[in-house]
């Protein structure tokens, strides 16, 4: 994990907070309302050197509207990478764009450079599917098939052909409940509905059937937003967990839990990549004031 050890509900250090002057604090949130003046590039490290994933100036539109600003990231292997920012301010559409996701929105158009271990995702020739199934995601609200907890899990190894018969699938589906954590509680009820599930345990199960297909990366959008505080902490010793053997971009609303999960943070303001760094130095030494003012609270 992480290096930070901050609990739910207990509140993200910040060291400039107490000797920032009145004046100093007046003119972020004047800077603040108006966003578009005061962010003329990336600070701390957007870049390194094992990247998984690598973006450069990627720009995206919906019809004539810009959502993303000539944003460049690289995404570590084996990292964590959490995108924080207030609402609308593009996290969400930026992590889509990773596996393609908003193609499946009309009038939306990326462009800029993206690749996948050197090879580009949005090429002429690139297949969307075997994309997606190496770039898995998890959505902000636990969507199980209405099928059996088995074929829940079954269903992207039957499509991408990666098992066939009876006994591939037996134990790919067991491997995937286990490493989910998912497979004491339901190993002996998998002909059951899926959506039967506590709200945790659905989050696990499509957890679960994200990684049947064997990805490389995962990719998480608020994925414990609509669960309790027992479930989400569950969900983040997983992330955790599949950190050795996955890439793992996250979108949180949450600074808390991008402090306990995430190895680095990026932080996005109006569709622009504001700062990025190791997740200690975000929350505890920010390079730009705008981030210090929204982990701290002065706006957001």
């Amino acid at each position: 994990m992480s290096t930070m050890t901050l609990n739910a509900g207990e509140a993200v250090p910040a060291q400039k907070e107490a000797t920032q002057p009145v004046a100093e604090q007046t003119e972020v949130k004047s800077r603040a309302a108006n966003p578009n003046s005061q962010v003329d590039g990336t600070v701390g490290s957007p870049f390194c050197d094992d990247a998984k994933l690598r973006m450069r100036n990627v720009n995206v539109f919906y019809g004539e509207s810009q959502a993303i600003h000539d944003v460049s990231l690289d995404i570590g292997r084996n990292q964590v990478v959490a995108m924080i920012g207030p609402s609308g301010c593009g996290k969400s559409t930026f992590l889509r764009c990773l596996n393609r996701m908003n193609d499946t929105i009309e009038g939306c158009r990326v462009e800029g450079e993206l690749s996948l271990d050197g090879e580009a995702i949005y090429g002429p020739k690139v297949d969307v599917v075997p994309l997606r199934a190496r770039v898995g995601m998890v959505f902000q609200k636990p969507n199980p098939f209405p099928k059996s907890i088995y074929d829940n899990v079954a269903y992207g190894p039957k499509i991408h052909g990666i098992a066939s018969r009876r006994a591939e699938l037996d134990e790919i589906v067991e491997n995937s409940l286990r490493r989910a954590g998912l497979w004491n509680e339901v190993k002996d009820r998998l002909d059951k509905p899926g959506t039967g599930l506590s709200g945790g345990q659905q989050q696990r199960l499509c957890i679960a059937r994200a990684i049947a297909v064997s990805p490389e990366v995962i990719l998480m959008d608020e994925p414990c937003s609509a669960l309790d505080p027992i479930a989400t902490a569950r969900i983040e010793e997983l992330i955790d967990e599949l950190r050795e053997n996955y890439t793992i971009a996250i979108v949180t609303h949450s600074m808390q839990q991008a402090a306990r999960v995430s190895q680095r943070t990026a932080y996005f303001h109006l569709g622009k990549l504001v700062e990025v760094n190791d997740t200690e130095t975000v929350f505890t030494n920010p390079e730009h004031d705008l981030t210090e003012a929204y982990i701290t609270g002065r706006f957001g």
